[in-house]
């Protein structure tokens, strides 16, 4: 079993669809280990986003998320990391494809409902991040 970390950013959370989204990964025989909801810090954010600092895209992502609620998951099963990339789509909601989460409630790039883990390395970095302790 391999275990990955989620976000569905406060896009996704201001428009009540939490439920909607995580039944998308539980139809796909994705288990929810962990959940909560929390408002994250810039110190936390910039944790997490490390490899885009210096991009110019980085002070905006961070300002989409700081002190927003989100909903942080531990999501396990087969290929979990895989899975949840190929059911979030595209991170461009117009480019991703038709069904994903990001097709059905991105509005945008920066606004596009969720995160995943890239690989394993980031999937174990990124839920330490969030669940430490």
């Amino acid at each position: 079993m391999e275990r990955t970390l989620v976000l569905i950013k406060p896009d996704a959370v201001k428009k009540n669809i939490i439920g909607k989204i995580i039944s998308i990964y539980e139809e796909h025989n994705l288990v929810v280990e962990k959940l909560k909801m929390i408002s994250p810090t810039r110190k936390l954010l910039r944790e997490h986003y490390e490899e885009h600092e210096g991009k110019s895209f980085f002070e905006e992502l961070l300002s989409s998320l700081d002190s927003k609620e989100i909903i942080v998951m531990i999501i396990r099963g087969e290929r979990a990391i895989s899975v949840v990339r190929s059911l979030n789509g595209a991170t461009d909601p117009v480019k991703a494809k038709e069904g994903t989460v990001r097709n059905l409630y991105g509005s945008s790039i920066r606004h596009n409902a969720v995160h995943g883990s890239s690989d394993t390395e980031a999937a174990e970095r990124e839920i330490k991040i969030w669940f430490a302790g």
